[in-house]
């Protein structure tokens, strides 16, 4: 007989309703028992939206009361790390949305609370968990597309003044970043999964035209292990709104185009000159059942990784990697170094904090 995990959610703002459709995707496998806010009007509103029965403005009281064996973790980001903690802490699993935490030194503290505890946080990152990804990757892995040479990762997005009102937003405390953590962080951490390790990063970023503390605006070039060269652009400046990840392959290009979200139909296969025969073709063509990246998508594949007890793949190394990526885009931006990866260790300022203390250079008049 297949579990039942109980869950809570900590937060109810917009981000909630997608987890609330994720968990509608599991086929009862989650239920949904308990929500926290520290506006109350805010999780009343939403537990008669969806039926919960039980609400709270005390995470500690809930996690007391509730025992949940997942906690759904939807607060802004500055709270992330602490309150996955205190998850696991409590016994349940931490399902977080991004950016997991604000340092490499909180991930290194996440980390120490899986090992003491038996439990996972796992970081949301629906790109990943596409049916047209997989495929990607089985068809790489086997070699029929050949080596990947060039990558094109860009998040090229559009955010207001508006936008920049909400009282968390824009802030190096509590948003931990601008585009390049907020926005371009799901496309960053898809590329890597297609790219592979990353080996160095030089990067430049400013605030360009708005009123906030963080960057509007990063550029980076990556180095991967295999020698394969990327560009990466995160922008909030953008009127028309495109997420695009390209790569070329020694046997074919391909193209995501999509916004937020993507399904099969978002990619664009292009052989080779000399590779255009129909078994490369057929074979690209040969997709599994489309699957998008959802966040469904990604819970489900919770749900099996906690049957089995095992690491969930956006966690550890994985989730790590993604991060010491922001960190060295913002380390590299903001002091003109060429920086490597695993060269941020305890005693470095960028180990504590993404962006190290420092600013971007601001042009807005």
């Amino acid at each position: 007989m297949k579990t039942t995990y109980r869950a809570a959610i900590v937060g109810t703002g917009s981000i909630s309703d997608a987890h609330v459709r994720a968990i509608g995707t599991t086929g009862g496998r989650v239920v949904l028992e308990a929500a926290m806010d520290i506006d109350a009007a805010r999780v009343a509103a939403f537990a008669r939206q969806f039926s919960v029965s039980r609400t709270y403005t005390d995470y500690a009281k809930m996690l007391r009361e509730v025992k949940p064996d997942l906690v759904f973790v939807a607060t802004p980001p500055g709270t992330h790390a602490a309150i996955s903690i205190q998850a696991m802490e409590a016994g349940a699993w931490a399902f977080c949305e991004k950016p997991l935490c604000g340092s490499l030194a909180e991930i290194d503290l996440i980390e120490a609370a899986e090992r003491r505890t038996g439990c996972f946080t796992s970081c949301i990152f629906q790109m990943r968990f596409a049916s047209s990804t997989a495929h990607l990757l089985e068809l790489a892995d086997a070699g029929r597309l050949g080596r990947p040479l060039v990558g094109v990762c860009n998040t090229l997005w559009y955010r207001d003044e508006d936008y920049y009102a909400v009282p968390w937003r824009g802030s190096w405390d509590t948003e931990l970043g601008g585009p390049t953590t907020g926005l371009g962080i799901h496309a960053m951490d898809h590329f890597l999964q297609l790219m592979g390790d990353w080996r160095e990063v030089r990067a430049a970023a400013a605030t360009l035209d708005r009123d906030i503390e963080v960057e509007d605006i990063s550029l980076a070039i990556v180095t991967f292990a295999s020698g394969a060269l990327g560009s990466i652009v995160n922008s909030a400046l953008s009127p028309r709104q495109e997420t695009y990840v390209r790569i070329d392959y020694q046997r074919a290009t391909v193209e995501l185009t999509h916004l937020y979200a993507y399904t099969r139909d978002n990619w664009r296969f292009t052989p080779a000159p000399e590779w255009k025969d129909d078994s490369l073709v057929q074979a690209w063509n040969q997709f599994p059942p489309d699957v998008g990246s959802t966040h469904g998508a990604q819970l489900n594949k919770l749900v099996l990784d906690m049957d089995a007890g095992r690491r969930p793949l956006t966690s550890g190394d994985e989730a790590r990697k993604t991060i010491e990526l922001l960190t060295a885009i913002y380390k590299s931006a903001f002091t003109g170094e060429i920086v490597a990866r695993g060269s941020i260790k305890p005693g470095d300022p960028f180990y504590r904090t993404l962006h190290g203390g420092k600013a971007p250079k601001r042009f807005k008049g």
